[in-house]
């Protein structure tokens, strides 16, 4: 089963960060948060990764290009060429990076991607939200519903910090508490083929349109995730994020699975 990374926006919240590189590519505790994302649904069993890249593509593309020399002890020999690796930290994903184009919206990167996708069901996600979201629990409840979209609906982060009072005196102080009613869109979606007779072109946003017209039809489902989930928008998210992954606190952080080599990766 295939996931595929929406990653061709421009990132113009996160400016500071953006100009040279992809939101996605921007880092968080010196890995990109792409590769967080893929970290994650790794750790559930899933590691073939569609990429749908526009904005600044050239980047993403040469950093999985450079991926397995930069995470492997190898040998090369100068006068020949040769080189061969001794030893892979790298994980055992299988990585598409493919141009959806600059201007292309989020349904139309989806739908330039269904023949990489096949007649199977797939995942997809934007590649600047995190979740600590059990994949596959996710992908159980929406075999069992049997429609064509599932959406994981998630509370909101509160956009100030929260206080509870008695009296003067403060009892509680949250910094950006998730908020405690309300659900949106949080991504992590699981979509069957017939989803793409929804998307018409690249002009076509997945959030409008196809969703409502799914609704209609009866055909999307919400799998209700009270857990963490963060996006990465601005620079105070990027850094409360970051304060959470160097504080070991890292709710996305699966600590099991093979590829052991993330925290090595990130030192």
């Amino acid at each position: 089963m295939k996931v595929i990374l929406l990653a061709g926006g421009f990132g113009t919240r996160l400016m500071e960060e953006t100009v040279a590189r992809p939101k996605p590519m921007v880092e968080i505790g010196g890995v990109p948060i792409l590769v967080h994302i893929m970290r994650h649904y790794a750790a559930h069993g899933f590691g073939n990764f569609i990429i749908a890249c526009g904005y600044r593509g050239d980047f993403i593309k040469d950093y999985f290009c450079n991926y397995p020399i930069k995470h492997a002890d190898w040998y090369l020999n100068l006068r020949t060429g040769e080189r061969r690796v001794v030893h892979s930290a790298a994980p055992d994903w299988n990585v598409w990076a493919i141009d959806t184009g600059l201007h292309t919206m989020t349904g139309g990167r989806i739908r330039r991607l269904r023949d990489h996708v096949g007649a199977e069901t797939f995942l997809a996600t934007y590649g600047d939200g995190l979740a600590d979201l059990d994949i596959n629990d996710l992908l159980t409840f929406h075999r069992r519903h049997g429609k064509l979209a599932t959406i994981t609906a998630v509370h909101p982060p509160a956009r100030f910090g929260c206080l509870e009072l008695d009296g003067d005196q403060v009892t509680t102080f949250a910094e950006k508490p998730q908020a405690s009613e309300g659900w949106i869109n949080g991504g992590f979606f699981v979509f069957e083929p017939g989803v793409f007779d929804y998307l018409t072109c690249d002009t076509t946003v997945l959030e409008k349109e196809p969703m409502e017209r799914l609704a209609g039809d009866g055909q999307l489902m919400a799998y209700r995730h009270t857990g963490f989930w963060h996006p990465m928008d601005t620079v105070r998210d990027r850094q409360y994020l970051e304060n959470l992954w160097n504080g070991g606190n890292a709710p996305w952080h699966v600590k099991k699975g093979p590829d052991t080599f993330f925290r090595e990766m990130a030192a």
